[in-house]
């Protein structure tokens, strides 16, 4: 009895599995690591926690009046600036990681739709 047809067989099996594996799991984890130190590197710019950290400070301890008010405002537009960055950051990671997982099935569909 040959053996070798059953063992390329379950060969083939065995890589398509672990190709999805591969692809779904550590494809997933990694692209969320890279979703994450893009954010940190973006936190380097806006620092959005460390803004409200000191939200009622005044800006540069400019202990006047001015430089209380013209604090919040300057803080305000730029934790929103941050989180709108932040927001645009998360819906470009979602559409690339939609492609990324939808992208196997379309192709499996589309090569077996046109056999």
């Amino acid at each position: 009895m040959n053996l070798a047809p059953i063992y390329i067989l379950r060969r083939f099996f065995y890589y398509f599995g672990n190709f999805f594996h591969h692809w779904y799991f550590h494809g997933s984890k990694n692209l969320a690591h890279y979703f994450l130190s893009v954010l940190e590197n973006a936190d380097k710019t806006f620092a959005v926690k460390i803004t409200l950290k000191y939200f009622f400070q005044p800006l540069y301890k400019d202990y006047s009046v001015v430089g209380r008010i013209l604090g919040v405002f300057f803080r305000t537009a730029r934790i929103l600036t941050g989180l709108v960055a932040y927001a645009f950051l998360g819906v470009i990671f979602l559409a690339i990681y939609l492609v990324w997982i939808f992208s196997p099935p379309a192709l499996i569909a589309y090569i077996l739709l046109n056999i």
